[in-house]
């Protein structure tokens, strides 16, 4: 690791350098956003730019949570290429399943005042049965599409209250999303569960809007 990020760390002192890397690693690797109080390079902008410099090499960024909180996540550009790539995209069955639980477990809650407008993540679990009634898989695929993304970070499960076959909210993958990310997200949920409604019309006018700007530049 310190050979790939040698020209990044040379100004720094060996206290520094240990720093910079535990942040970095930090920041890839945990489920959770990290505490900028934990670590140095974070706390410091100086270091904190060093640590984006470092990230920035494998297309990566650093994502604020909380304010004092940190994490990484793919760059804009990075994340719009490899959606082009048809295999870095899950199957269509998997983002059927995960469009269920993001409607349920964010959208209805948010509809309902119960929940942020930036949060993706949320303490209401759709329940398997729901999911069950709400699809037309089998339930041996509707269960390994659920596996999938559980192995992928894109859901978690969690106890339903007294429902011992429990439920499924967002995945820790969803602390990973830059704010322009958040955004699009929220766009496309919207014109999931609501394709026919004022806001979705907005939304698809303002996309055309922009494609129509990006022609005649």
């Amino acid at each position: 690791m310190s050979e790939l990020f040698e020209r990044l760390l040379r100004p720094y002192d060996e206290r520094r350098r240990a720093e910079l890397v535990a942040a970095y690693t930090a920041v890839e690797h945990a489920a959770e956003p990290v505490p900028e109080v934990r670590f140095a390079a974070l706390r410091e902008p100086a270091l904190r730019r060093t640590v984006e410099g470092m990230l920035a090499l494998s297309g990566r960024t650093l994502v604020r949570s909380d304010r004092t909180k940190w994490i990484s996540g793919y760059r804009d550009d990075v994340a719009a290429e490899l959606a082009r790539d048809p295999e870095c995209v899950p199957p269509v069955r998997d983002r059927a399943v995960l469009t269920l639980v993001l409607i349920h477990s964010v959208a209805i809650p948010r509809a309902a005042g119960r929940l942020g407008d930036d949060s993706w993540l949320s303490p209401f679990p759709t329940p398997v049965d729901e999911l069950r009634r709400r699809t037309q898989l089998p339930v041996g695929e509707l269960d390994a599409a659920l596996r999938r993304l559980r192995l992928a970070g894109l859901v978690s499960q969690v106890k339903a209250g007294s429902d011992d076959s429990g439920g499924f909210v967002p995945g820790p993958q969803f602390h990973r999303l830059t704010p322009a990310a958040r955004r699009r997200l929220q766009e496309e949920l919207i014109l999931a569960a609501g394709p026919d409604s004022p806001l979705a019309a907005a939304i698809r006018a303002r996309r055309k809007n922009r494609e129509h700007q990006g022609e005649n530049t």
